[in-house]
Formats: structure tokens, sequence, C-alpha cells
């Protein structure tokens, strides 16, 4: 078995002093060819040299230094100068939006005259931004952070060593703003002993190793990028090899390309970036790989797909890479990332729930197959060291073992707040000083199933359901795939339950549009009983820099009526839709086309369109039965309109079923 060696440092200064005299190494790729590589002693003396400079500017032990750069290097160097000289830095994506620049200038103004350290072109841009859509009160923030920025384009010479800082392992480490908070961003502090605590704890579930070599896209704001992909990697001695989000964005197929050409042991991605590189991938088959040194790929940060993850195995068979590698975790910025692994080198194991049994409080339901009502989950395994988990319900009381409830994490590795802020801390923490992670999942068979998120799921006609599965379900709409549709619950101001909403990312015309929402509306009623109440094509999914769906943005822009004018547009082509000749049916189809379009809100119907099209539900199709039964009484059951879910095929069984049988009297 591998072992992994000893970390025994207290605080990152200490260990950044302990391995800067190690054959350490990290390389950075910018590009297929360009690439070079970077010693331990080396990366140590930059940061001494970065942190005479800041201190020349005025930064010291407890300052809070906001890091916005658009590269890894810099970033790197930056990070571990604040950590050096006791200074505490704050990673920020710059991103591309004018939400993220809304964040920044939100979080400069909560960490009360914090540094900067940024390059000049991003500068410029939070500048302009804030001239032109900047409220004052950002503006004041921008100009009074503009005297305490450091650029890095001003590094043409590094000069002196700063002054080394002895931190504590109860000092503050740095500050992890959520990647998806743009409107009231919350800071979880992490000292150096949770961290640490966490590398750990990792380390010796995952063995990790200076034999190991790791690559990573992943952006270094992020907890994954920057704990899992370079300090849990530098801590190991693990020679890390770290390429530009971008870059993986731009050209997916070069991640693994740059894999097998640096015998890479260890990889990392969310859901979304395989779905990336298989749709780069396209129909082809991959050659000239060899992945067979890929011992684990690490799959979190988001909700994990299992049928992604065996399409992404299936498809890259043939190079090398083992069944096994694939390694799903759970983990959150509140944990210092890791909470839970599995055993490494066991084969991805999933377990089949009946979807119907997924709240709090319930006794989950393991299928043996998988069916339409079940969900597929993968086992993320169970705690790593020094930082334990249970399952409780609503009121906090841990549940038994097979009962879905809240996930909630304490230990070591565990922060123990949010920065400066009250009313988050009370509302994360247990009287009894758990801390509520927000997620939902199940133990099972002693292993950990994340089901879903609290805040997240939908309560539609008394059951749960969590927006991804669903998502799920719309991959097998032709023009769909993960990523391009998002299902949220929306509660209008005044209404007693959520509408169930389908926003799908469209940029063409909208007639075009009218069939791939009926079809999706249809795929989500047939496959798990739930009618969306409104099908929006939207522009753009707004993401988080690591690839989150940002939900909550689509849910307040429908509030606010941003998706008024297309939505009557739709209802307006669908209304022009030509209806059935008269001719086309009898008696029995013109009274059942009445009933349906009276309980399908007056939408016109085609005597041979499946109902399901239009997103009836199971109860929809029970209203319509009610009504049926009014005027033939006891010529249908229930259960037949699911088997016949036209109007023309219920007329004909209709039709059928009332004709008198043979030899009756019918007087």
């Amino acid at each position: 078995m591998r072992q992994s060696p000893p970390i025994t440092a207290p605080t990152l200064t200490a260990l950044m002093d302990s391995h800067r005299s190690h054959a350490g190494r990290l390389t950075y790729h910018e590009g297929e060819q360009q690439a070079h590589t970077v010693a331990y002693s080396e990366l140590y003396e930059r940061a001494l040299g970065i942190l005479y400079r800041l201190q020349r500017l005025g930064a010291g032990p407890g300052d809070r230094m906001l890091l916005l750069l658009g590269s890894n290097e810099p970033f790197i160097d930056a990070f571990w100068a604040a950590i050096l000289g006791g200074i505490v830095p704050v990673p920020v994506a710059p991103g591309i939006s004018d939400e993220h620049r809304h964040k920044l200038l939100r979080i400069a103004g909560r960490l009360q005259r914090p540094y900067l350290y940024t390059e000049q072109r991003l500068l410029e841009r939070i500048g302009s931004f804030a001239e032109e859509h900047g409220t004052a009160g950002e503006r004041a923030i921008l100009s009074a952070l503009r005297e305490r920025t450091f650029l890095v384009d001003d590094l043409s010479e590094l000069g002196p060593s700063g002054r080394l800082h002895r931190a504590s392992p109860d000092d503050v480490a740095f500050i992890q703003f959520s990647s998806g908070s743009t409107r009231e961003p919350k800071g979880v502090v992490l000292t150096h002993a949770n961290i640490l605590s966490n590398v750990r704890g990792s380390s010796e579930v995952a063995h990790f190793g200076p034999d190991d070599v790791s690559l990573s896209w992943m952006p270094l704001t992020h907890d994954m990028g920057l704990i899992g992909f370079h300090v849990v990697m530098f801590a190991n001695r693990v020679h890390a090899h770290l390429m530009p989000t971008e870059l993986f964005v731009r050209r997916p197929l070069l991640w693994l390309q740059l894999a097998a050409r640096v015998r890479a042991s260890l990889l990392c991605s969310p859901n979304f970036g395989y779905r990336h590189y298989l749709k780069a991938l396209g129909e082809r088959t991959p050659e000239g790989l060899d992945l067979s040194a890929v011992r684990l790929i690490f799959n979190g940060a988001e909700p994990i797909s299992v049928e992604l993850c065996e399409e992404f195995l299936a498809r890259l068979t043939g190079t090398g890479l083992a069944d096994s590698a694939m390694y799903p975790v759970y983990g959150l910025a509140e944990a210092s990332l890791a909470v839970s692994f599995p055993v490494p080198g066991a084969p991805l194991r999933a377990t089949a729930f009946d979807r119907r049994h997924l709240g709090v409080g319930q006794r989950a339901q393991p299928l043996d197959a998988a069916p339409r009502a079940a969900l597929r989950v993968p086992s993320v395994g169970r705690a790593i060291p020094y930082c334990e988990l249970r399952i409780a319900d609503d009121a906090d009381r841990p549940s038994t073992a097979g009962v879905v409830g809240h996930i909630h994490i304490r230990g070591q590795n565990v922060t123990r707040g949010y920065f400066e802020d009250q009313a988050a801390n009370a509302e994360a923490f247990t009287a009894d000083g758990w801390l509520r992670t927000g997620d939902l999942g199940v133990q099972h068979d002693g292993e950990l199933y994340i089901t879903g998120r609290h805040k997240e799921i939908l309560f539609v006609n008394g059951q749960n359901y969590y927006p991804h599965d669903l998502e799920r379900m719309a991959e097998d709409v032709d023009g769909l795939e993960l990523g391009k549709v998002v299902i949220a619950g929306v509660r209008p101001p005044e209404a007693r339950s959520d509408q169930v909403i389908g926003f799908v990312l469209h940029r063409g015309e909208l007639a075009a549009f009218v069939p791939l929402a009926r079809e999706l509306s249809r795929r989500i009623a047939e496959h798990a009983g739930v009618e969306l109440d409104a099908v929006v094509p939207v522009p753009r999914i707004p993401k988080t820099t690591s690839g989150k769906i940002q939900r909550h943005l689509l849910e307040q822009d429908y509030l606010a009526g941003t998706f008024d004018a297309p939505l009557a547009e739709l209802a307006r082509l669908r209304a022009a839709e030509p209806a059935p000749a008269a001719g086309a049916v009898d008696a029995i189809e013109q009274r059942l086309r009445a009933i349906c379009e009276g309980e399908l809100e007056g939408r016109a119907l085609e005597v041979d369109e499946n109902l399901f099209d239009l997103g009836a539900s199971s109860l929809k199709l029970i209203a319509i039965h009610e009504r049926i039964e009014q005027s033939w009484p006891g010529a249908i059951d229930v259960t037949e309109i699911f088997e016949h879910p036209s109007i023309r095929e219920l007329a004909r069984l209709i039709e059928r079923k009332s004709q008198p049988a043979a030899g009756a009297d019918w007087k």
C-alpha cells in the first residue's frame, strides 16, 4: 500500500520553510508547447522578494490582501508572499461579467481597507466598470483601494527579501469568498491548522507522495484548485502541473494530451469538465493517449452524474485508463476542502434510490435496477481523518443510517465561521457545534451519498425533487445537454407554492424554440411527473468561474420580468399553431379536445399529440380523467390515459369500450 510522507508542519509558513530545500517542482503550462518549471527554492525566493515590496507598501501581519490575477504563476507567487508575511490573502476570480466586478467591490468593502495585488489591465477594467455602472459607494471603495494596490506589472526586479512572519496554527491563513456569491458574499475564514488538518486527512486516505504527478486546470480561486491541487500537492512534494482554466475551455482535448505527456497520476474536474471534453471529442476515438499512469481523477465541486462518469470512462477505453480511476469525492470550502473520500482504487460505486423517497426524514429506498423512479447516486466514501460527519433531521437531531437528512460536519479542518458575519454564523452552526453544510444526503452501507442541496430542492405536489436530477433527464432531448438547461423553483410574491421553471440556452428564432420547449416539458412530465410552469429561452446560463450554475440569478431575473417579452411571444406562436381540421375529428375527439384544453389552460392541441408534450403532469391527467368520467362514466380507468396519451387514442378507446357486447340488450 502507498504511504504518504508524514506532514508535521504546524503552519503553512513552516511548511514552505521546510520544503524550500527539497527538490520539489511546479510546472506552469501556457500552451501545447509552452511550459516552464519552478523549483520550490525559487518559489520561496520569489515570494520573499514580493513580500519585501508589499511591506514597503505598508502591508503587515493580519492585513488582508485581495488577489485579483488572471495567470497561475503570479497568483502562486503572491499567495506565498502573503503567507510568509502573515498577510491574509483573499482570492477573487477576475470573471468576465458585471456580477463579478460588483462582487469584488462588495468584498473590498467588507474587508475594510484591504490591499489589492493585481494587474494593470484588470485594475483598468474595474475602474471603467465603477465609473459607468458602479454606485457612489463602490466608486469610493475603489478610490481607497487604489491607494493600497500593488501591480504585478511593476515587478521588473524583486530586490531584497521581506521579513518572514512566524505564524501560529490558529492564525488566519486566508479567506475564501464563495465562488457563487455575488449579492451577499460570505467569506470562509480558514486557519493554518484548518488547512493542514485537511491536508493530512486527505493525504492519509489518498496516499499522495513524491512519486505522484498532478495536473489541474481548475482556477486557483476555487478550493479544489488552490487547496486540493496546489497546497496538498506542495505539502506532499508532488510534481504539480498547472494549466490555465481558459486554455482548457478553449482546447479541452489538450487536458488529457498533457496528462499523457507528463505521465500524470492525479487529475481533477467537476461534472461540466467531463461533458466539455466529450463534446469536443465528438464521435472520434482518442488516439495516441497513454493514461495508464492515472490512478485517481477527482470528481467533485458540483453534483456528480453517474451516467457521465460511465460515459467518460467508456469513451476512453483503449487509453489504459483504469475503470477505478474515477474518484467521486465530497467537500466544501468550510471544510478547507475535503469531507469524504472513497477507498482509492475501488471501482466507481453507485446506488439507485427511489426518488420518491428522498425527502428529509424519509428512509431511502435502494432499487435493484434503475427504472424511471430511480435516482442513481455515486458513493463519496467516508469522512476523512480529523473530520466527522453526521446526518440530521430538520431539528438537528442525528438520524439513523439509511434515512435522508441534512449533512453536518465538524473537526479540525472545519472553519470557525464566516468573516464578520454573525447572522451567517448563527445560521450555519448548530447548538452542539456542528456546521450545517446545506447539503442533503444519506448513509448507506456505511458510505455517504449526496442527494442534493437543501435550498435548491423543489417541492411539487407534496413531493421533493432535485433540480440536477431533472436536468439530467433533459439530456435525452435532441439539442439539449448538461449545462444548457436549468430547472429552478421560483415563488412569485404572494404565491403559496413554487413554480417549476425550465431555463434553456437559446439564441435562435423563437419559432424554433417552441418544439424544443414542448419536448422538454414532455420529457420531464413523463419521467418525473413534474409539470413545467414555463420554459424560458435565455441568451446565457450564468455560471461561476469554476462552472457552477447560478440558479438564483435566473430566478431573480424571472421574478423581475426580464423574460416577459419572449414568453409573451412564445404564447402567441403557440396560439397561432393551426388547429386540426373539423373533419379530422369525430364527436368524441372534439369533446376530449375541449376537456384537455380546459385542463391545460386552453392550449391548442392536436388529436395525435402526446399529452405529455405539453407538460401534463400526473395530477393533470387525473383531473382530465375526472372530466372524462363525467361524460363517459366508467368508460376508462385512469391508468389507461398513461397507456393511450393522445386525444385520438383515447377517443378510439372510449368508442371501443362504449360499444355494447355481442347479444347485449340496449333497450
